[in-house]
């Protein structure tokens, strides 16, 4: 249980936090590492597992209760506290290694072994236009990688011997004297620092460690369809394993730059369009600029501001799918601004000889509103 993260880390809240609260921030991590909205991404659907399973205990108020007191254990079978399982203990239903491991730092069931490299986590920027189509970005970053001359061994000779502290266990014992009287407690060798194995001959090169640290260029090929947020990720191609363990990923969370023009909802693109009062009360063809360049569209006569018009297959495309969101365009009229006077006069003898009622008396139409 003890590589699980805390549940109130997972969904980004407080102890504090009300159900409400909670189940607010489970919707927005639900909604952005969805399967449906990341097919094929192993990082997303562990993100969305794991915040379903924080809100399945921190929505229901007897789970919650047990896990601000026991945290994880309270839900593990072997732990004794919630499980129902006692392992041992004077029948108290506690492990007391797991208890004192926990308490002066011991890892007494822990494997030993090379451990994984760790995962290298980047933001990208990209424009508007490349998280529609996608794009593919060479970047750089700074990350440790497997030593050449001694091929991560941390030997000259590619060789080592067994530690003669731990005996090549990586661990050994010491007594621990507690309230509860004196107990064997397992701890990291500090000879080979749990590694089971002494280099006698370290490699000048990355001084006996395995690993030296780089700049390296890595290429990643950003899907079309992408969007705010969401993360790819490349295997392999994080922090170098320990003495040729296996390396961790590289995960890249996009952002994308706002765009001028456009805005984003899933994959439909939303833009205004300006139109003159004249464009709007004829009607006109105008040009409207979309992803894949200028269209023509015949506004209607008598058009309103804040008319909403579709444009089919002119959004986002799906990500790894195919088919592509729609475009909507509102119109916003424009009033005409620093008019002449004899303009002016000649839009009041139009807005008269449209209505056929002269605009003094107009003012019986609010009078009637009253």
């Amino acid at each position: 249980m003890a590589d699980k993260r805390d549940y109130y880390e997972v969904l980004g809240v407080t102890k504090a936090a009300n159900a409400d609260e909670i189940k607010k921030a489970y919707r927005k991590l639900a909604k952005q590492f969805h399967p449906d909205v990341n097919p094929g991404d192993k990082v997303s659907e562990q993100n969305f597992k794991e915040a379903s399973e924080a809100y399945e205990v921190l929505s229901d108020s007897d789970k919650k209760g047990k896990y601000d007191q026991f945290g994880h254990a309270a839900f593990d079978p072997n732990s004794g506290y919630g499980g129902g399982a006692s392992s041992g203990g004077a029948g108290f239903g506690f492990d007391f290694e797991d208890i004192f491991s926990s308490f002066f730092g011991g890892g007494g069931r822990s494997g030993r072994g090379p451990q994984k490299g760790a995962d290298v986590k980047v933001v990208l920027d990209i424009t508007f236009e490349e998280a529609a189509f996608g794009v593919e970005r060479e970047i750089a970053i700074n990350k440790h990688i497997n030593c050449d001359k001694c091929e991560a061994t941390g030997s000259t000779s590619k060789s080592s011997s067994t530690c003669r502290v731990c005996g090549g266990a990586g661990q050994v014992q010491v007594k621990q004297n507690t309230p509860f009287g004196q107990f064997m407690n397992v701890k990291t060798c500090d000879a080979c620092h749990g590694e089971g194995k002494i280099i006698k001959d370290p490699c000048p090169e990355c001084s006996g460690y395995g690993k030296v640290r780089r700049n390296v260029k890595i290429l990643v090929k950003i899907p079309q369809g992408i969007d705010q947020g969401q993360t790819i990720s490349i295997r392999s191609q994080g922090e170098a394993g320990q003495k040729g363990a296996p390396s961790g990923d590289l995960l890249v969370t996009i952002r994308i730059k706002p765009h001028a023009i456009y805005k984003r909802d899933n994959f439909n693109v939303f833009c205004e369009i300006p139109l003159s009062f004249v464009q709007a009360t004829l009607g006109d063809e105008i040009q409207v600029p979309t992803l894949d360049g200028t269209v023509s569209y015949l506004v209607p006569d008598g058009t309103q501001t804040g008319t909403v018009f579709r444009l089919k297959n002119k959004g986002v495309p799906h990500l790894r799918g195919a088919g592509r969101g729609d475009q909507y365009v509102t119109v916003k009229i424009q009033v005409p601004q620093r008019l002449t006077e004899h303009q002016k006069e000649l839009l009041k003898d139009f807005d008269s000889s449209i209505t056929g009622v002269p605009k003094e008396d107009k003012k019986g139409f609010f009078k009637k509103g009253k």
